[in-house]
């Protein structure tokens, strides 16, 4: 007799079932915990870096700060030699010194010239007075020569008169030029202290000082890179996918992990969403013109501000990589 036939396991099936159904347990818990949340690892800590150059050439007198030390807002940076500002400014200040006492000049000379054409007027008043006082009597009282001598005095008097308004003329532009050269001369010394200024290199903002390559006693052209300052106002750029931005909108609050501060979260919120993909504001744009399309997800930064006091107790620093998980409202 033949053996009865074997009867197949049922057990690897049953293995693969509890797998599958364990599998599909997971994905279900996973979505049930993270539906209403969007995430994504392509983010980072932002902010401002300021660029430190000097805008006028000079020699380094004095570096009043340390590599990563905490600066104030127009806290010294770096002293240049001001010695050739000084000189300058002392220089315009004489100058101008000197073109408040022209004006002074020229103004008195300006008073002298309308107090002659007073004295002018007047003699002529006088001269004409005389002529018609001779005119009015009889003629046989006076002679022809008394009256040729009015004549003369009218003319002469009418000549002095018009030489006296030329000279107020005169002094009048000589008062205009005069304070023409004083305006000029305090532009020249507003310059020069603007220049002396910039001699004294100040924090446009507060934050930490970093590649600080000048050095004592270094002669430095304008527009040399000295050191950079790392404002303390930070922010988190993060990259969505476009298929994620439809749940995101400003004011919605965030969580914020950083791979450098483990076990820590900070709160945060959706503060704006980029104007366009990072694509579009990248160096060398993508541009399909050949007619081979494929479609590639794009992402757009999304701004994300801090609502926690701790960032400063960290130090957070642009280009930490973070995790960003923004709440998604119903």
């Amino acid at each position: 007799m033949g053996k009865p036939p074997q009867t197949r396991s049922r057990k690897p099936f049953v293995i693969l079932f509890l797998v599958l159904a364990s599998v599909a347990a997971a994905g279900l818990v996973y979505y049930l915990l993270n539906r209403g949340y969007e995430t994504t690892d392509d983010a980072q800590i932002d902010g401002n870096i300021y660029e430190i150059s000097p805008r006028t050439a000079g020699q380094v007198v004095q570096v009043l700060v340390n590599d990563n030390q905490h600066v104030t807002k127009g806290q010294v940076l770096v002293q240049l030699d001001p010695r050739d500002e000084q000189a300058a400014l002392a220089k315009a200040e004489a100058d101008l010194a000197q073109a408040q006492a022209q004006v002074t000049v020229e103004q008195a000379n300006q008073g002298q010239a309308t107090a002659n054409v007073s004295v002018a007027d007047a003699s002529l008043l006088q001269a004409q007075q005389d002529y018609q006082r001779y005119r009015a009597i009889n003629q046989r009282a006076i002679s022809q020569q008394q009256l040729d001598s009015a004549t003369a005095t009218i003319r002469a008097a009418k000549a002095k008169y018009d030489a006296a308004i030329q000279q107020q003329s005169g002094s009048q532009a000589s008062v205009t030029a005069a304070k023409a050269d004083l305006a000029a001369a305090k532009v020249a010394v507003d310059n020069a202290k603007l220049q002396l200024s910039y001699t004294t290199i100040i924090a446009p903002a507060a934050g930490r000082v970093a590649m600080r390559t000048v050095r004592t006693g270094d002669v430095e052209a304008a527009g040399a890179g000295l050191m950079a300052v790392v404002g303390d106002d930070v922010w988190v750029t993060a990259n969505y996918k476009e298929t994620q931005l439809p749940g995101i909108h400003p004011g919605e609050p965030a969580t914020i992990t950083v791979d450098a501060i483990p076990g820590v979260t900070f709160k945060a919120h959706v503060d704006s969403i980029g104007a366009g993909t990072g694509a579009v504001f990248s160096l060398l744009p993508s541009e399909n013109a050949t007619g081979n399309y494929v479609k590639v997800i794009q992402r757009v930064p999304v701004k994300l501000v801090f609502d926690d006091n701790r960032v400063a107790q960290y130090g957070l620093a642009p280009g930490l990589s973070v995790l960003p998980t923004i709440t998604i409202q119903p």
